[in-house]
């Protein structure tokens, strides 16, 4: 299978049940984790936001998820 590492956008052929996919390596798939924990990606959008909070009584707890 090809794959394109989604962190160095290296091209490369990895067998089906690669452990580091979508990754190329172990070293990019823990660069991505960095980043995630020094809050380098964000969600643009609030999950709940403020004019609708979050309401466990109603399906998909208002979040138009039926």
């Amino acid at each position: 299978m090809k794959i394109r590492c989604p962190m160095c956008a290296r091209e490369t052929t990895v067998p089906d049940d690669f452990q580091f996919r979508p990754f190329c390596s172990r070293r990019c798939k823990l660069a991505d984790l960095g980043n995630w924990l020094d809050e380098a990606y964000t969600i643009s959008t609030p999950l709940f936001p403020p004019d609708r909070p979050y309401d466990p009584e109603e399906p998909g707890g208002g979040l138009g998820v039926h």
